[in-house]
């Protein structure tokens, strides 16, 4: 006959078999590995707590172990959005620590090449969390402009080409007062030195590198075409730019529509980019400049060339010349080059 002693003896064993086995449960459900794969998600700043499960399902063994933790840890009340990187081997502990703390990973952000702010702002939208269309109204913003001395013809020049490094989640608002804070940290005390040694302000540098760079993708000659343009403003001659000619007929007939070749009917367009019509600089920017370009105008090379003409043997460079005689000699030889390859 079994006594009540052995029957106790028999249920606690049973129950420390049972805790074991529940305490196994709960510790695998929090401490052990729980990412099968990594990842990296984007919490929006308008997810609820669903959106995040949503998020995390293809990374994570089940998703009810997850939501259990997360409640425990009230993980709901504690949403913060972002871009977080997730590692293979994780545990739910982990995730959801993670998570609730905020600790997310910066995104690194580039543009280069975005001749408007329309391209800008699509450009960037690609890259965080605010759409393109906010941030193009940060970027219009005519408070923010003229407070800081820029106009819509010149606010191009604030955002400087690079890399740049931000949370996920910024605001536009936030972006913008970065890139404002790079812009003036780009214009230090040796490029404004240079700047007013060559006689131009900041903008007008932007301006004339914009111009310089439609005018040549070949780097190296960048310092020669600058120091060109130069010359012709200290002189007080038209710039005669066929990229201002270009940028002047787009803005009025829209952005598709197609220049080959500069002709004359382009030439006639009633525009203050038009640089054959205007001397000096015009109002802004057609294009938005890299680096190079910028410190190309900055460092121009002094010369005495007035005038440039495409180059037949060396496609894609340019060749260089102090009298108009010598530039219409190039300027023959490159036109019976193009008329032969019409046929």
């Amino acid at each position: 006959m079994i006594s009540k002693k052995h029957i106790i003896y028999g249920l606690l064993i049973v129950l420390v078999g049972f805790s074991a086995i529940l305490g196994n449960i709960y510790y695998s459900k929090i401490y052990k590995a729980y990412l099968v794969k990594d990842g990296i998600i984007y919490i929006p700043s308008s997810a609820n707590f669903e959106d995040v499960a949503h998020l995390v399902r293809p990374l994570i063994k089940r998703t009810e172990p997850f939501k259990w933790l997360a409640k425990k840890k009230k993980y709901m009340h504690h949403i913060k959005s972002g871009k977080y990187v997730l590692k293979k081997g994780m545990s739910n502990n982990d995730l959801v620590n993670l998570l609730r703390s905020g600790n997310q990973s910066p995104v690194k952000v580039s543009f280069n090449n975005q001749d408007s702010l329309e391209k800008l702002s699509g450009r960037i939208a690609v890259q965080i969390e605010p759409d393109s269309t906010t941030l193009l109204s940060f970027f219009k913003d005519e408070a923010f402009l003229g407070k800081n001395g820029f106009t819509r013809a010149t606010a191009l020049a604030m955002y400087i080409p690079n890399t740049y490094e931000f949370y996920w989640n910024v605001s536009a608002q936030k972006f913008r007062k970065k890139m404002l804070k790079a812009y003036r940290s780009f214009w230090n005390t040796s490029r404004l030195a240079q700047a007013k040694k060559i006689g131009l302000t900041p903008l007008q540098v932007s301006i004339l590198a914009s111009i310089v760079q439609k005018e040549s993708s070949y780097v190296p000659e960048r310092k020669t075409i600058a120091g060109l343009y130069l010359n012709r403003l200290k002189n007080k001659w038209p710039l005669q730019a066929d990229p201002t000619i270009i940028f002047a007929n787009k803005q009025k007939y829209g952005q598709n529509y197609e220049i080959k070749r500069v002709l004359t009917k382009h030439l006639a367009i009633d525009s203050p980019y038009n640089t054959y019509k205007n001397k000096g600089l015009p109002p802004g920017l057609i294009g938005m400049p890299d680096i190079s370009s910028i410190d190309a105008v900055l460092n121009a090379e002094k010369h005495e060339y007035f005038y440039m003409c495409a180059s037949v043997s060396n496609l894609g460079k340019h060749i260089f010349s102090k009298s108009l005689t010598q530039h219409n000699i190039n300027a023959k030889k490159y036109q019976n080059w193009i008329a032969k390859q019409a046929y």
